[in-house]
C-alpha cells in the first residue's frame, strides 16, 4: 500500500513539474486561456500532492506509536545483528526497525532497534 502511495506521489509530482514547464514556454498575451489551464491543474496537482503525503506520514505515525507503546525496546548489538533470524526465532513478536528507514528516520533511531512486547 505505501508503494502505491509512494507511486502515485512521484507520477503526480512529474506531472506537475512537465505542467510548471510548459507554463515557462508559454507566452502570457498570446495564450492566457491555456495558460489559466495549466494553472488551474498545476493547483489539483499540489493540493492532491499534499494530501497523499499526509496520508503517507498518518499512516507512519501510526506505526511508529504503535511501536513505542510496546513495553521493550533496545539497540540489537553486532552480534544480534549477524545473526538476526535467530534472533527473532527466539523472541516471538519482536519488530526491527533500521534507523535508514522511513519509519527508522521519523522515529529519529540512533541504530538498529528492536521492540517487543516480551523482554529480550
Amino acid at each position: 500500500m505505501k508503494e502505491i502511495e509512494k507511486e502515485k506521489i512521484k507520477l503526480l509530482s512529474d506531472r506537475l513539474d512537465l505542467i510548471r514547464h510548459k507554463m515557462a514556454n508559454i507566452s502570457l498575451t498570446d495564450e492566457a486561456e491555456k495558460y489559466a489551464e495549466f494553472e488551474k491543474e498545476k493547483v489539483e496537482l499540489e493540493t492532491e500532492i499534499v494530501r497523499l503525503k499526509a496520508v503517507r506520514n498518518n499512516k507512519l505515525s501510526k506505526e511508529a506509536q504503535k511501536l513505542e507503546n510496546m513495553p521493550f525496546k533496545r539497540l540489537i548489538t553486532k552480534k544480534e545483528q549477524a545473526d538476526i533470524g535467530k534472533l527473532k526465532k527466539a523472541v516471538r513478536g519482536l519488530t526491527i526497525v533500521h534507523p535508514m528507514t522511513a519509519l527508522g528516520r521519523e522515529m529519529e533511531l540512533e541504530g538498529m532497534t528492536g521492540f517487543s512486547k516480551t523482554d529480550f
